[in-house]
């Protein structure tokens, strides 16, 4: 998997999972000469979109990617956890249809004997995300080497230096979904900055943080474009376009991942910020094209999926027992 002739020299960023490859995601593993990082270990699809639940070829996706993530982690020497939704951090219970783990053997296989760095799971967190992280400590964090809450904190291994931002709100301030921690990686007079889940960013004090850390490479975010009008208010949309804007005018690099790619038109919706990058002569990328690699968006393209590749009996049958509470893996 090459990275972007424009890479960071001193430490290698390597994006393992990501909207761009076909799954909910913000999951990279990044090595430096002192250690190795597993950013955000946890992988999911979604349950419904468009009315239809995940195409077997998500499926196959995410079970691809599940054995990525663990070969990574088995190189890991630390994990970080930026917040308690299933798509940044790995379960200890079986579910075959939201993010492909079974019992706990799953999340063992990533966790055990890591030194775990997580979003505090008292401070700053709303109600359902406390619950996970509750369970989450109890299961899963038994197997970890160490386990630190790291808002507001910078761990040193040798030459490397991580650095965890406050707490920053899920999205746009005063909403319902939370709260994040951003991640700086500093080597060699390089930074590399991990921005999950601020949807744009939506909110001024966290595009205030990004923009003080002075980053060479970010990978973050960007605003939910596809929930524009029904389950987020289109001022916050517009808020974190133009929020993105001042940071790829400021950022020699940015990633865009995450939400913004389940919007099928996303590329034209953010005309003006790529207009920005260009007009900086910056980057402005998603995760499969740093790595060379082609787009493969599957959640926007689900109902294509269906026309296209039409699913087997066995699998319709499948379907329909995605109301039990203990269901089978999918016939795929």
């Amino acid at each position: 998997m090459a990275s972007h002739p424009k890479a960071l020299k001193n430490i290698k960023v390597t994006p393992l999972a990501s909207e761009s490859f076909g799954v909910r995601s913000m999951c990279t593993f990044i090595e430096t000469p002192d250690t190795a990082v597993l950013l955000d270990a946890g992988v999911s699809l979604c349950p419904y979109r468009f009315n239809l639940p995940p195409h077997p070829i998500e499926f196959n996706k995410i079970r691809q990617i599940r054995k990525v993530i663990a070969n990574a982690a088995d190189k890991a020497a630390v994990i970080t956890l930026s917040h308690y939704h299933f798509d940044h951090h790995t379960p200890g219970y079986q579910d075959w249809v939201v993010n492909w783990t079974d019992d706990d053997k799953t999340a063992r296989q990533i966790y055990q004997n890591k030194i775990l760095l997580i979003k505090n799971p008292k401070q700053n967190i709303n109600v359902s995300q406390k619950q996970r992280a509750e369970r989450f400590q109890k299961t899963t964090g038994k197997y970890a080497k160490t386990m630190q809450a790291a808002d507001d904190k910078t761990f040193i291994f040798d030459n490397t230096k991580l650095r965890f931002s406050e707490a920053v709100v899920h999205g746009a301030e005063g909403g319902m979904l939370g709260w994040v921690i951003m991640t700086n990686i500093e080597y060699g007079g390089e930074q590399f900055m991990f921005a999950p889940d601020v949807q744009g960013p939506m909110s001024i004090r966290t595009t205030q943080l990004i923009l003080e850390s002075k980053p060479d490479l970010l990978m973050i975010g960007g605003p939910p474009l596809y929930l524009a009008g029904f389950r987020v208010e289109q001022s916050q949309i517009a808020q974190g376009i133009q929020n993105l804007s001042r940071i790829v005018e400021a950022v020699p690099m940015v990633i865009l991942e995450h939400h913004t790619l389940r919007d099928e038109f996303w590329r034209s919706k953010l005309e003006t910020v790529f207009l920005k990058a260009q007009k900086a002569n910056h980057d402005l990328i998603t995760a499969a094209e740093y790595t060379n690699q082609e787009n493969i968006f599957l959640e926007s393209k689900r109902r294509q999926l269906f026309d296209d590749h039409p699913i087997s009996a066995e699998f319709k049958q499948w379907v329909t027992t995605l109301t039990n509470k203990k269901i089978a893996k999918p016939p795929i």
